[in-house]
């Protein structure tokens, strides 16, 4: 199988056709109409900073292929494919889905390594976030069919203020107080990405 940045411009728009086809038969509407909004999030942010946009907007379609396994699927695809399972994903499975969606997309579409990573993080961010990882973690995030008042936040701090503040703002501002107040476990992965973008801006 050739990996993605291996395709031709035709042969990704067929692959984004395929990927589409194949959401549609196994998320809810719901869930399927998130993914294609986020994905027209992702290439217009793609093209707002000169990344690639089919790259984006795969990456960003693809992001939540896992979301809607039982928890036990996700244990035995876990299981049969050898992915490690840490103490965090037993207690809570915030970031489950992203590390189970990275290892569908590697081996039933070619999908890099770094596309891979960017759905693993996108529910956590990392430190050294790439653009890529960036994108697709706001894309989720701020999507037109979210209309509650913190996505509009978040769309007006990506336009005004650009994307490493738009996530540093959804970290300290949106996550991590709900996870406080509903007292759910913060993954370190949150608190690593915070800080690195913290020490960046401080840089600039």
């Amino acid at each position: 199988m050739k990996q993605v940045n291996e395709l031709s411009r035709e042969e990704k728009e067929e692959l984004l056709k395929r990927i589409d086809e194949d959401l549609k038969n196994i998320l809810s509407e719901k869930r399927y109409l998130h993914s294609v909004s986020s994905m027209k999030k992702a290439k217009e942010l793609a093209n707002e900073y000169k990344e690639d946009e089919m790259i984006a907007m795969l990456t960003t379609l693809a992001h939540d292929i896992a979301k809607e396994m039982t928890e036990d699927e996700h244990r035995e695809y876990a299981k049969k494919n050898g992915i490690e399972l840490d103490d965090f994903d037993r207690i809570q499975k915030t970031m489950l889905h992203g590390k189970i969606g990275a290892d569908i997309v590697k081996k039933k579409y070619g999908f890099t390594k770094e596309m891979q990573d960017a759905i693993f993080y996108h529910t956590t961010g990392r430190a050294n976030m790439t653009m890529l990882d960036k994108i697709v973690f706001l894309a989720d995030k701020s999507e037109e069919r979210r209309t509650e008042e913190s996505a509009d936040e978040l769309r007006k701090i990506i336009k005004e203020d650009g994307l490493d503040r738009a996530i540093l703002w959804d970290i300290d501002y949106y996550s991590l107080p709900r996870f406080i107040e509903k007292e759910k476990l913060i993954h370190v992965e949150s608190i690593y990405a915070r800080n690195d973008i913290i020490e960046k801006l401080k840089k600039k």
